[in-house]
């Protein structure tokens, strides 16, 4: 395992993200979690040297935290480090939210404390509720060590919070695909010149870039016959000398065990190979059309309880072969795109801001007539 330094202590450079666990539905990221196969996963990673977990009050229903909780608790706990965060949409009430994360992680202190997914929609609460105050209160007990904030903003937006207090890191989504064709550089950037250290969320983009097309992972194996795809992702993210972590959130045993293997030693891509992976990335935008992370914060506001994740990766997969028929006979006839009622509340709670009611009508439209059109 390769390691970071921050402020005096080693981070595991690979992170382990808790947000897409396996459930007892067989579904990744649902609730219940299974926990036995959960702490099969944390074991592994901890045995091989990740020291860095995160989750959130909402993972997973929030069974997340208490999964990690339970995991934790049969460890040394200075040898590991809990990231957790206040999300104010799920509930503004921070002293309530803070407490019940204590209770639910078993813990008396919280390493890595952030307020959740920052962007335009909550930004004037977060600075003017009070609840920096009382984290910073927090900190000054004991009970934070580290705080910080993740972001889905603006880059102007981002720029005025990370004026707005003094950090001591932040969390942005960094992958070589936003970084080339979404705003990434410009936060990277901005966090860097204000000497912000970096946590990575979405490394492969919610497992979309651990398989771009056939031919594109044919292209990368030819070039790199022992990486998996995903590995590449993990080493661009090498290259850039602020990011302290590089968060991953697994789902499976065999998810653990190759990012295990790509953070055994730092072998971040040379120019070369970031030249190579720069046109990979230009002719796997092509075809990408929604930028859907999986991250299932539409889920439970979904009146239809449709699989919104799903139904865009289908798009997508639509986008790139133009297939589609196979994967939605696999959907539930009351679970289609058809019956989405375009309430939009799914894209109020896309940190993506995607536009879900208009992509379920073309993709009903697709399903009825074989056009989108």
């Amino acid at each position: 395992m390769i390691y970071s330094d921050f402020k005096g202590i080693k981070l595991s450079k690979l992170g382990m993200g808790n947000m897409r666990l396996p459930s007892l539905t067989g579904k990744k990221g649902e609730f219940p979690i299974d926990y036995p196969q959960a702490h099969q996963m944390i074991d592994l990673a901890i045995k091989n040297g990740v020291n860095y977990f995160d989750t959130a009050y909402v993972y997973q229903n929030g069974d997340s935290e208490k999964c990690v909780g339970e995991a934790m608790k049969r460890y040394p706990r200075e040898s590991f480090y809990i990231a957790t965060k206040f999300n104010y949409r799920a509930n503004p009430d921070y002293k309530a939210v803070f407490k019940e994360q204590l209770e639910r992680l078993q813990t008396d202190h919280i390493d890595f404390y952030l307020l959740h997914c920052m962007s335009e929609r909550n930004i004037e609460n977060l600075l003017s509720c009070g609840c920096i105050d009382f984290f910073e209160q927090m900190k000054k007990e004991g009970k934070i060590t580290y705080f910080g904030f993740s972001s889905h903003a603006k880059p102007d937006t981002l720029r005025r919070f990370a004026d707005a207090h003094k950090w001591d890191f932040a969390q942005i989504q960094m992958n070589y695909l936003d970084w080339e064709f979404g705003t990434t550089e410009q936060e990277y950037n901005i966090l860097t010149e204000r000497n912000i250290p970096i946590i990575v969320m979405e490394s492969v983009r919610g497992g979309r870039l651990s398989s771009l097309t056939p031919e594109l992972d044919a292209k990368l194996k030819k070039e790199q016959s022992t990486w998996s795809v995903s590995s590449w992702a993990f080493r661009w993210l090498m290259a850039h000398d602020n990011i302290i972590v590089m968060l991953s959130g697994m789902s499976d045993m065999d998810q653990v065990k190759d990012n295990l293997k790509t953070f055994e030693n730092d072998n971040a891509l040379n120019p070369d190979q970031m030249a190579f992976l720069k046109q990979i990335t230009h002719d796997f935008k092509k075809g990408f059309t929604i930028p859907c992370t999986s991250c299932h914060y539409c889920t439970p506001n979904c009146p239809m309880n449709l699989d919104i994740p799903e139904l865009l990766k289908i798009y997508n997969e639509y986008k790139y072969n133009r297939r589609w028929e196979d994967n939605l006979k696999d959907i539930e006839p009351d679970k289609k795109p058809s019956n989405c009622i375009g309430c939009g509340s799914c894209a109020e709670h896309c940190p993506q801001n995607i536009d879900i009611p208009e992509i379920m009508k073309k993709l009903a439209k697709l399903d009825e007539s074989g056009s989108e059109d």
